[in-house]
């Protein structure tokens, strides 16, 4: 039988160097000032509908005021907000 340890730690901390490489990775940098629904869907690597919802939170970095565009400086700084939040509110990963 295959037994599997988690350590939630480890896997916060893994979580935490990916953010921060991605972020200062170079390709950061040459992303476009705004992002459009489809590049956001590739960037991240998600479907139509986590799109939807990710644009539908009231928190979410959308600028609307020319269509429907994604400050990319602003998503980052959410990315990195969030990640934090589920870290510090969320009961998931002491209950595995």
């Amino acid at each position: 039988m295959l037994s599997v340890q988690f350590d939630p730690e480890a896997l916060r901390q893994i979580i935490r160097e990916e953010v921060r490489d991605a972020m200062d990775s170079s390709k950061v940098k040459e992303l476009p000032p705004f992002l459009t629904r489809k590049e956001l869907m590739a960037l991240l690597h998600i479907s139509q509908t986590k799109t939807s919802e990710l644009l539908g939170r009231p928190d979410f970095p959308v600028f609307r005021e020319a269509g429907l565009l994604i400050p990319t400086d602003l998503l980052f700084k959410w990315i990195e907000k969030n990640t934090q939040w589920v870290e510090d509110n969320s009961n998931y990963l002491s209950v595995i």
